[in-house]
Parts: structure tokens; sequence; C-alpha cells
């Protein structure tokens, strides 16, 4: 690997102290590195970066990847001729798998589909050394106070996931505690498919130190906090998987008790950022490259929200990922973040996939974002959890879970008035409300999707 995780934990926190300049040059330098790699080791690669010269590092100068073009060319994409499609296809059809070494050297985890196209992710070591070390760098979010809870609750780590599968965050979890015996004992999967009183149960037996899982049933988790059901005082809370809101943020917090540490992660680079007090994710931009771009691939102004965004993981070295189209809109901030932090800020707007397309008049059409929904859903009351599904293209299907005490008709009454009035300020009209019977759905991976477009409906 040529560094060691000590020597990369040290560089990760000069780059922070030496400011945008260091992390640019260093950017540069782990970009070039990668793309002379892939040249010579990925055919894939080598076919596509033929007409390039030698010693890119600028990524603008690379040609636009995605999920697609590069599953349907797997074999050739890798830089190891051992790992083919057909051994890791074997590999995840056995869930028992989870976290072990495939081929004795790298971790596979899978996405889940919901695009359309589920995705088959090997990770070297590299990948995981440079994760780790970049966790350092989030040593300032922890006080002593939060630290002192967390001895008494003797470090455990609660993550609210999907058991069962290759999942990143259930690989990543088991490996862990296969790599680390000793401390993965104080951390335990808690199953998302169990009932809810269940779960609330088990948590309350375990009494985390530090709870994970995806924002959506965190969110749920909170409401059963506030009713008193569930009765845990972790220091920290980690929601992942979706955009975290002001209010979603200050919701968790209030109800915990807690710090709220998000991330901006995908299982294409589960180091893509790290949130802060401010509600911003900050790139770590000297082994993440993020480029908001519109539906043409051209770069979008800071400030403006993106169509999509191109990703480029200089870390893993058995299957590069450069210029990536990872499918989500973002807004780069155009000033400096008031939390003081090098790293350039960005605010997740939602996958651009998850855009809401309607018709409009003379054939045209409106679309409308996901982040718009839940910023205004977000704030109404007795409001636990929401899922909007497009079932036609003037049909929305409203998935509701009321929190607590609340009044489901009111709750009704009150969301169907507000997405009227986001509807009619987009000049959108004659779209019909369902009320849907059963309450908001999980994927299979466990992540919840909070609006879904007719295309995947």
């Amino acid at each position: 690997m040529g560094e060691s995780l000590r020597q990369l934990a040290r560089d990760a926190r000069r780059a922070t102290a030496e400011g945008p300049e260091g992390i640019a040059r260093r950017q540069r330098v782990h970009l070039a590195d990668l793309v002379a790699y892939a040249r010579t080791n990925s055919p894939y690669y080598r076919e596509l970066y033929d007409d390039l010269p030698a010693g890119v590092d600028d990524v603008t100068r690379l040609p636009v990847t995605d999920k697609k073009s590069l599953m349907s060319r797997f074999d050739d994409w890798v830089t190891n001729r051992e790992v083919t499609r057909e051994k890791v296809e074997a590999f995840v059809a056995d869930p028992g798998l989870a976290g072990q070494r495939f081929l004795d050297r790298y971790l596979v985890a899978t996405t889940s589909g919901t695009s359309g196209l589920r995705g088959l992710f090997v990770i070297d070591d590299r990948y995981s050394a440079v994760h780790t070390a970049l966790g350092s760098r989030a040593g300032g979010v922890i006080g002593a106070g939060d630290l002192i809870r967390m001895a008494a609750r003797a470090g455990r780590t609660a993550v609210v996931s999907a058991p069962g599968g290759h999942f990143f965050t259930v690989a990543t979890t088991a490996r862990f505690r296969l790599d680390h015996p000793w401390l993965g004992r104080m951390m335990r999967v808690f199953s998302i498919h169990q009932p809810l009183p269940d779960l609330v149960a088990e948590l309350n037996r375990y009494n985390p130190a530090s709870l994970a899982g995806f924002l959506g049933m965190l969110t749920l988790l909170a409401g059963e906090q506030e009713a008193g059901r569930l009765r845990i005082r972790p220091a920290v809370v980690i929601p992942g998987g979706e955009t975290l809101s002001a209010q979603a943020r200050e919701r968790i917090a209030t109800a915990f008790h807690a710090k709220v540490r998000a991330a901006y992660a995908a299982t294409e680079c589960g180091f893509l950022g790290l949130g802060c007090a401010y509600d911003w994710y900050h790139v770590n931009s000297d082994w993440a490259v993020v480029e908001p771009v519109d539906s043409d691939h051209r770069p979008v102004p800071p400030g403006q929200p993106s169509h999509t965004v191109l990703l480029s993981n200089l870390a893993n070295r058995v299957q590069p990922i450069l210029r990536y189209d990872l499918g989500d809109s973002v807004l780069l901030k155009p000033e400096p973040c008031p939390c003081g932090s090098p790293f350039p800020a960005i605010r997740v707007q939602g996958r651009a996939a998850d855009e809401l397309a309607f018709p409009a008049g003379h054939g045209e059409q409106v679309d409308i974002s996901p982040m718009l929904f839940g910023t205004l859903l977000d704030r109404v009351p007795g409001v636990a959890q929401f899922q909007l599904v497009q079932t036609a293209p003037s049909t929305l299907r409203v998935r509701l879970r009321s929190a607590d005490g609340a009044d489901g008709v009111q709750v009704w009454e009150t969301v169907r008035a507000e997405i009227v009035h986001l509807l009619t300020e987009h000049k959108v009209a004659d779209v019909t409300l369902e009320r849907a019977a059963e309450p908001p759905q999980q994927s299979p991976g466990g992540k919840f999707r909070r609006i879904i477009p007719l295309a995947k409906a």
C-alpha cells in the first residue's frame, strides 16, 4: 500500500492545517497517480484515455463514466485480472460472506439497484486505510462531556441497518468486527426489518454510546424517544444515506440530547464529506473530487444547484472511479463556511433521479427538486415520516406515518394543503393526491427514499 495508516492520518491533519493550497496540491498528486495506474492496469481506462497526454492531473480533462458503462465492462474495468464479475457475483450470492475478504484481499459492497442497476464494488486496503485516516479530522466534533457519556456506555455502537446481503454499511461493519474482534464486540447491527416495538426494546437493552443508521429510520427512532418508549442517551448520532435538513438535525439532536455527526457518503466513495454545525458537508477534496455539473456535464457555478455531480475517488486502485456520474444534485457554497473548514462546502439537494416531473401546458413539463418537498414537509407538525410515490404523471401517492399522539386526519389535511401550495407555486395543476393506507417503505438495502418518481415507482 505504500503509506501506513499513521502516515495517512498525519498527512490528513497536515492538509487541514495547510489550507486550500495544500489540499489542492495533494488532490493533483493523487489524481495523477491514480490516472497513471488505471491506464497501466485497466483495459477499460487504457482504451478510454488513449488520446490523453501523459501525466494528467486536471480532472476536467477526463471523460465521464457512469455505473452502466462500468458494470457492462466490469472485467476490463478492474485493475487486478483475478477479479472478475463472475467471481464477485458468486461471492455476494452468499450473505454469510459479508465482510469476509474476497480473494483474501478485498472488501465487496453492493448497491440495492433502486436506480435500476445493481452496483458491485470492490474495495482495496488502500481505500479502507484512507477512509480511516480521514476520520481523524472529525476529532474536534466530540467533546470531553461526550467522551464521558460514551465511556459510561462502554463505547457501544448500534448500527440500525438491513442485515443480510453485502450492502456497504453491513459489509464494513462486519469487516470491522472481523479485523478488530475486541472492539467489534462493542458494535452491533440492529435489523430494520423487525417490528418497531421490538427494535426499540432491543436498543433500550443495549443502551448504545453512539447510534448510526439511515436518516429515515433515525428520524422514526427520534419520535420513539420523544414519546418515551425509546430511552437511550447516545453521545453521538450518525445519520447517513439521505440528505440531512436543518430541521431533521435539530430534531434528532434534541430528542437524544446528542451530537449529530452527519456524513456524505456513497458505496462508490465512503469518505466523501463530513457535516458541520452549519449544515454543510465538507468534501475531503484531497482524496475525493466532487464536480457539480448540468445535464450536459458542464460546470455549474457555486451557489446554483447542479443537475448531477461527478465523483472521483482517488484512493481505490483495484476499481478506479474517475469522473463518475453519481446522480446527486448538490450546491457548492460560494464563500468560505463560517465553521472555518478549509475544505469545499456543499449541500446535497437530493438525487437528480428523484426529481418529480409533472406535465404542464403546451406539452411542457415542470421538474421539482426532492429537496423542496423535504424542507416543506419536515416543518409540518405531527409528521414522523413521509414518502411521495408518483404512480402516474399527474398522481402522487402520499405515505404518512404520524407522530405519536398526533391527529392523523389533521396531519394529512395539512400535508395535502402544503403540497398543493408548492405545486401551485410551480404552476403545476390538476395533480391528484392520494393518501396511502400503507406506511412509508424502505428499499431492500435499508435506505429510505422519501421521493420515488414515476420511473421508479
